[in-house]
Parts: C-alpha cells; sequence; structure tokens
C-alpha cells in the first residue's frame, strides 16, 4: 500500500465513519479498486477505526469528562445512567467479537456484493427513520440502550453503516435527535479500542497482522482519519439535529445498485 493509497483510504475512513453511508463498505470498495486484500486490509482497517476513536475523543471531550467526573461521585446520577447505557450497549457486539470474529472476517472478504446489498438496507433503515414521528423520550432507557446495541451487533456486516443504524434505530424508538447522535459515536469507543488491543497482544505474540504496509502508510492512514473524522463528526451531530438523514438514504442506494451491478459484472 502507498502512501498516496493510505491518504485516500484514511480520508474515506474518517468521512464517513460518522457519516450514516457505511465506512466498512467504502473502506471495502476502496481497497477492492486499488487491489488491496487479506491482512493488509485488515491491518489497515484496525488502524483507521481507532484514528476515528480519537477525533470521537477530541469532538467530545467534554460529554467524555462529564461522564467520568460524575462516575467518580460514586452515586447513581445522570453522568453514571449514562455510562451503564454504554455498558449495555457493548454487550451484543461483544458477543460477536469474542465468538464470532472469525465469521465477521470472512464476510469482510466475502466481495462488493454483500456491500452492495447491505448499502440498500442501510438505505432502507435511513429512510424508515426519517418518514417515522414516534414520541420523543426525555433520555434513552437501558431496554432502548440493549436495542440500539443489537443494531451496532448487526452492524458489523460490511455496508450496514454502524452510525446509520443505531441513530435510525434510536430514532425509531423515539430518542431526541441529538442524544442519540452523541451516544452513537460515543458508544463504539470501547469496542473498538478493546479489538484494537486484542489485535496488538497478537502482534507482541509474534501473529503479525500488519502485512507487507510500510509504517509510512499507516502513519498517513491514521493522520487523514483522525483529522477528516473531527470534522466529519461535528458535522454528522448537526445534520442529525436538522433531521437531513434522507440525503443519506438517497446516497447509500445509489451506491448500494452501482456496487451490485459492478460485482455482477465482473
Amino acid at each position: 500500500m502507498s502512501w498516496l493509497e493510505a491518504l485516500v483510504l484514511g480520508l474515506i475512513q474518517g468521512l464517513t465513519e460518522y457519516l450514516p453511508v457505511s465506512s466498512s463498505g467504502h473502506l471495502a470498495i476502496g481497497s477492492a479498486l486499488f487491489g488491496i486484500e487479506g491482512e493488509e486490509n485488515l491491518a489497515f482497517t484496525i488502524v483507521v477505526h481507532v484514528a476515528t476513536v480519537f477525533s470521537t475523543l477530541v469532538i467530545l471531550w467534554k460529554e467524555i469528562e462529564w461522564i467520568f467526573r460524575d462516575l467518580f461521585k460514586f452515586q447513581m446520577n445522570a453522568g453514571t445512567r449514562y455510562a451503564i447505557n454504554i455498558v449495555i450497549s457493548m454487550i451484543p457486539v461483544g458477543i460477536i467479537g469474542v465468538f464470532f470474529k472469525d465469521t465477521v472476517e470472512d464476510i469482510f472478504g466475502a466481495g462488493l456484493l454483500i456491500v452492495g446489498c447491505m448499502l440498500l438496507l442501510t438505505a432502507a433503515l435511513l429512510t424508515f427513520s426519517y418518514y417515522a414521528k414516534p414520541r420523543q423520550k426525555t433520555s434513552i432507557s437501558l431496554k432502548d440502550a440493549f436495542i440500539i446495541g443489537l443494531a451496532q451487533a448487526c452492524a458489523v456486516m460490511p455496508g450496514l453503516s454502524r452510525s446509520g443504524t443505531t441513530i435510525a434505530t434510536g430514532l425509531l424508538l423515539g430518542n431526541n435527535k441529538a442524544q442519540m447522535a452523541q451516544f452513537s459515536f460515543l458508544m463504539v469507543i470501547p469496542p473498538i479500542l478493546g479489538e484494537a488491543l486484542l489485535d496488538t497482544i497478537k502482534a507482541v505474540q509474534g501473529e503479525a497482522i500488519a502485512g507487507d504496509i510500510p509504517m509510512s502508510s499507516l502513519l498517513v492512514g491514521f493522520l487523514a482519519a483522525f483529522l477528516s473524522g473531527c470534522l466529519a463528526c461535528k458535522w454528522m451531530i448537526n445534520i442529525v439535529k436538522k433531521g437531513k438523514l434522507i440525503y443519506f438514504a438517497i446516497y447509500c442506494a445509489l451506491a448500494g445498485a452501482v456496487t451490485i451491478i459492478c460485482s455482477l459484472l465482473n
């Protein structure tokens, strides 16, 4: 992987991690166009996902600080309840990561047809959440947090947008738009950092995951994903507040259709 390819893919990851268009799907499409596959693709995917976690920490630092400040008061308060919701939301994706990790990795290498189909599903979810008008709740409940966590677990499928799926699910459950955007971005931090830690342990034990990617390319990809992720995170929160997800549904539908056609023609 050249530094230019890493730059392009890093920008794709940073922008699409927060926009409801599937970062994994776009990374798969970009990697296929550049002819990058196997361990090389997986290693780069992990690096740029960690970069977007750091961008979340930067943009939502005040909210994260509030959660930890309330947690260390050692009493049941708003921040503690929020942290519990995040933990509850992690359970489904944690089960997927522990018991079905190999299956998920096989799916990521299954080609672009599944990516196209999942992009169409993302479009359908965004459209449904846009036209549905449930009662707006004042806070995210434990039950809602678990259901949103189930949606996040389903979104490990390449092409099924994690942010789009979790935000759409939360909105269909009647949660506040701004709250759902923030919760969606915060709930992904622990799973991605946990995945990165496990892969780092593998590397230390001699199971190299970086393939033939030069360190300079990994660094370029990381920086590109981090900087573009900071911009996209702030932008996406404002977009969700204004309720303009339908435009992303149209994009996902078009991108999914084109991807399916291209995969069938090759």
